[in-house]
């Protein structure tokens, strides 16, 4: 509801009440909306609720326990007082909004009405449909816990302070959007977090005016970050709790989205979308290993076909040790063109493999692979070394851990290899460069995208180089630490 619209109170005649249920929410024509009167000490009492979003067996409850006052009270003028010490359940309050009774009841509660009050019980009896916790598909680990987010915010919150038991971590619950009035959670250690950037995230999402997150959380990305045509992710998204509950630690903020399995964390840079929670399940020495071979695929998923194609374009470029990279045939098909078609043909089948049944993934994937690629070959619409290269690219975008920066990362060297196509080493070197300005102008919640790369951090370009042994690295990073002015919102 907007701030400049006024909030209906609630009548003392509980026939008024019932009308404006009936007008505003459809009482009689919506089959899911629960509708039932009791009278209890020759006084009306009604009870208005979701039928799929609450839990029955504690409403017959209620109501069993409502209708036994008969027996055991005669006194009429304490009703409402006998009425709110009957209610056996744990959340029970008081609302005088009629507009606020609707929203809560929207969301699953129970709202009673007693006839000569102006005032609701609101009672919490929500029972959402959902799944059990289980690991995210995309961020499997070897060992490590198996449970993951769900599309239930309570849930959702109960995994997040399981791992995190501490007094100062805070779930402040919002609403998001002037008609779903989604639910939207932020999380944060209070004596952790820069309080402006709390502040800063509570602003933006205040001032997000839609009618409604229907793709929940990257609706609320999209309010959240600028520009808004951009193609690197400046958030980061993860469906594990353990995940979560280690950067809320340090100092980072998470929303959690009602309805959405995953969940935000902010601010981001770079370098927190190549890192895995498989890392910190392996010893030191195995995670920096896995560490420096995904920033080694990443890069070559970036440069490695613009960087084939300026040494096809100019051989001179080559030390003579690497003479025999290049085509040895000159195709009917220009290089950049078969490197362009290549790598659409790659992106077919990834769309592809998302919309085939799971049964029928693997057929169509060696299909693909032994059929169509050595076709290709064979009528010479490829060369052999376009789908070694191709292919050596688009594991590099598989084994990048976020699934928005491998695209990301997909756009850019599409970009790089038309630059070099049409300029040849001057337009590399020019793509490069713009690549590189690009990502450094970048900035997640005033949080520089390229740090502790730019601006340079010995510290913490350690850490993010070395999976250092946790007794030599318990200390939070200082791009989280409030002392970091360049974090800090202008005011």
């Amino acid at each position: 509801m907007s701030q400049n619209q006024t909030k209906s109170p609630i009548y003392t005649k509980i026939e008024k009440n019932e009308q404006y249920m009936r007008d505003h929410i459809g009482l009689d024509t919506s089959f899911d909306l629960d509708f039932r009167e009791l009278v209890i000490l020759k006084r009306k009492i009604q009870l208005y609720y979701v039928n799929g979003l609450c839990d029955g067996s504690v409403i017959q409850q209620i109501m069993r326990q409502l209708v036994q006052i008969n027996d055991d009270e005669t006194n009429t003028k304490k009703l409402p007082e006998i009425v709110e010490n009957r209610i056996i359940y744990q959340q029970v309050e008081r609302t005088k909004s009629l507009d606020e009774a609707v929203d809560q009841m929207l969301s699953g509660l129970l709202i009673i009405f007693v006839d000569g009050i102006d005032y609701a019980f609101i009672v919490d009896v929500r029972h959402y449909p959902g799944r059990s916790p289980e690991e995210p598909d995309t961020e499997h680990v070897v060992r490590g816990s198996r449970d993951g987010y769900t599309e239930n915010v309570i849930e959702n919150t109960a995994l997040t302070r399981r791992r995190i038991r501490d007094a100062r971590l805070r779930h402040e619950m919002l609403k998001v959007g002037e008609r779903s009035k989604t639910d939207v959670c932020l999380c944060y250690i209070d004596d952790i977090a820069d309080r402006h950037l709390i502040n800063l995230i509570k602003d933006k999402l205040a001032q997000i005016e839609v009618d409604g997150i229907a793709m929940t959380d990257k609706t609320v990305e999209e309010f959240m970050t600028s520009p808004k045509w951009k193609p690197y992710p400046l958030v980061r998204y993860t469906e594990r709790p353990d995940v979560a509950a280690a950067h809320l630690m340090e100092g980072h903020v998470v929303l959690i989205v009602d309805t959405s399995p995953s969940v935000i964390i902010l601010p981001t840079t770079f370098f927190h979308h190549v890192q895995h929670a498989e890392e910190y399940r392996e010893t030191p020495l195995v995670g920096t290993i896995m560490r420096l071979s995904r920033f080694f695929a990443i890069m070559l998923s970036i440069f490695l076909l613009p960087l084939w194609l300026l040494f096809v374009m100019d051989p001179s470029l080559l030390p003579a040790e690497l003479s025999f990279i290049g085509p040895k045939e000159e195709g009917t098909v220009p290089v950049a063109i078969q490197i362009i078609l290549a790598d659409l043909g790659i992106e077919f089948l990834r769309m592809a493999a998302i919309h085939t049944p799971t049964p029928l993934a693997t057929s169509m994937g060696l299909i693909a692979a032994v059929l169509i690629g050595e076709i290709a070959i064979d009528v010479g619409l490829f060369g052999p070394e376009i789908i070694l290269y191709v292919s050596v690219s688009a594991i590099g975008i598989y084994v990048t851990p976020s699934y928005e920066l491998g695209v990301a990362n997909k756009i850019a060297r599409i970009v790089l290899i038309l630059a070099t196509a049409l300029f040849g080493s001057i337009g590399f070197a020019i793509g490069v460069t713009l690549y590189v300005l690009y990502l450094v102008q970048l900035k997640s919640l005033q949080t520089p995208y390229l740090w502790p790369f730019i601006p340079f951090n010995a510290a913490g370009m350690k850490e993010i180089i070395f999976r250092i042994p946790m007794p030599y690295s318990n200390k939070r990073p200082s791009i989280v630490h409030p002392k970091n002015d360049y974090r800090q919102p202008k005011p």
